[in-house]
């Protein structure tokens, strides 16, 4: 299991049969543990959107590209920009669609291909919100709190569970400072002390990933 000893926020998910089934993290933050080993995806911190049996989906939030701004964003869908739009941070949310754009926001903004994510958060693939948040030819007022990101995390079957197993990841509350009031490796960093865990806490012995899910003491 992650590192930490975190509390589990609620009852476990149950089936079609309703026997007790394992937890599922849509809703949830992901935060990467120091032995990723993944480069796409070390010192990561994922809004989980959706997660079952089949598949796992998410959203990198804190890793802001170089190369791309709104304002280019704005110009490639031919966007009429208002005034100071241009400089706006852009997202890598993860290797998947990277032709494609998301906004994470909160759900003071809601359009007609907003999923919702919990209750305070949404997530929406659309050129809409972008005239909303950066256009000249608004249709309502953009959201509060956004994230502009291209592309998404995805994991198939099972395979977000093994992550987890050996400490590559951990998970927290997506509370909504969280989400929206860091950046980068500080980003990174608080997520991991709302659990109360500092990065020189996280032990040899913790970080390293396991063969298995035996408890280690």
């Amino acid at each position: 299991m992650a590192a930490n000893k975190q509390k589990k926020s609620g009852p476990a998910k149950t089936g079609s049969t309703g026997k007790p089934g394992r937890d599922f993290l849509a809703g949830k933050l992901l935060i990467a543990m120091p032995n990723m080993t993944d480069p796409r995806f070390q010192k990561s911190v994922v809004l989980l959107v959706s997660h079952d049996e089949t598949h796992a989906m998410g959203v990198v939030i804190n890793k802001q590209l170089a190369e791309i701004e709104l304002g280019e964003l704005l110009e490639q869908l031919e966007i009429d920009p208002i005034d100071g739009a241009g400089g706006e941070p852009v997202y890598y949310g993860g290797p998947v669609q990277t032709d494609r754009g998301v906004v994470v926001h909160s759900l003071d903004y809601s359009g007609a291909q907003t999923m919702p994510i919990g209750e305070r958060l949404g997530i929406t693939a659309s050129k809409e919100i972008l005239v909303d948040i950066g256009g000249r030819e608004r249709k309502q007022q953009p959201p509060k709190h956004y994230i502009l990101a291209i592309g998404h995390a995805g994991w198939g079957p099972g395979q977000l569970e093994s992550e987890i197993a050996v400490n590559a990841w951990c998970h927290s509350d997506a509370a909504l400072d969280l989400v929206f009031g860091h950046d980068g490796d500080d980003h990174w960093r608080a997520a991991l002390e709302s659990l109360g865990v500092t990065t020189a806490m996280l032990s040899k012995e913790w970080s390293s990933t396991r063969l298995d899910d035996s408890p280690l003491n």
